[in-house]
């Protein structure tokens, strides 16, 4: 696929009452970038990635990474030179490693592996997990206690079930397939709490299709060690200076409530 030109249309920001992650430690010192000589900055994505990169109904590469990007560059005085381009997912490294591209930002993940030829920017996203319940359900507290009480269901075989094993040994568990199941489940009411992917569940709750069944309840749980180290952004590892210049404009745009607004923007009913 080819090149995308930034600055185009984005979605419209939908202010919410919902929590707001945060990511950066505003009291923390970054060094301010100096990009001289920077000629390009080119990142490379997918299509297939939605709410964070997709194309859009009109044809255009759009989603939270793109707007995203958007800021990044606004924020860096880069716009000129910035560039986006979209690719299938086993070309990213590829391209970003002969120089096709200075950054990939597509969920690639921190691996040793990766680390061995990638640098890494500070996470920008995280993915807890959460409960989620039928409407009429009011959790007593204390939460951690109730909660054992209950019926789960869960997609088996995932990180999800693991942690929920390992965080409330003994509980009540109903695992499913898939999701769908899942939330089929939750129509017929064979369930009515269960525990996943927060991202998954909070595009699921949004959906008309779910008809306003169900809720988020008790709090978010990150799950490092379970759920990855959330979405960073890749670049060459002998371009250092880079990584340092995206973490000093993401902690600025943390600290303007710009990555607040995407949030808000992308994920009207907030996982967090």
């Amino acid at each position: 696929m080819g090149v995308v030109v930034l600055f185009s249309g984005s979605r419209p920001f939908y202010a919410q009452s919902v929590p707001v992650p945060k990511f950066f430690d505003l009291n923390e010192r970054f060094e301010r970038p100096d990009l001289a000589g920077l000629s390009r900055l080119r990142f490379l994505t997918t299509v297939d990635f939605p709410p964070f990169n997709y194309i859009d109904q009109n044809g255009n590469l759009s989603g939270y990474n793109i707007d995203l990007i958007r800021a990044l560059c606004s924020e860096l005085k880069v716009e000129d030179i910035c560039q986006i381009e979209a690719l299938p997912w086993d070309e990213l490294v590829i391209r970003l490693k002969s120089g096709g591209g200075e950054a990939v930002i597509a969920g690639l993940a921190p691996t040793a592996e990766n680390r061995m030829e990638l640098a890494f920017s500070r996470p920008y996203m995280r993915f807890p997990a959460r409960f989620i319940s039928l409407q009429d359900i009011e959790p007593a507290q204390p939460f951690s206690a109730w909660i054992r009480l209950q019926r789960i269901g869960v997609i088996g075989n995932t990180a999800h079930e693991r942690m929920l094993s390992a965080y409330f040994p003994g509980i009540d568990v109903v695992t499913f397939e898939s999701n769908r199941q899942l939330y089929q489940a939750f129509k017929e009411k064979s369930v009515n709490i269960a525990f996943g992917d927060g991202l998954a569940f909070s595009m699921w709750l949004s959906d008309p299709l779910a008809d306003h069944c169900c809720k988020f309840i008790g709090d978010p749980y990150p799950g490092i060690g379970y759920l990855g180290e959330g979405m960073r952004i890749a670049v060459r590892q002998k371009n250092l200076r880079l990584v340092l210049a995206i973490d000093y404009v993401m902690q600025l745009l943390e600290r303007k409530g710009k990555l607040a607004e995407l949030y808000l923007r992308y994920f009207p009913i907030g996982f967090y």
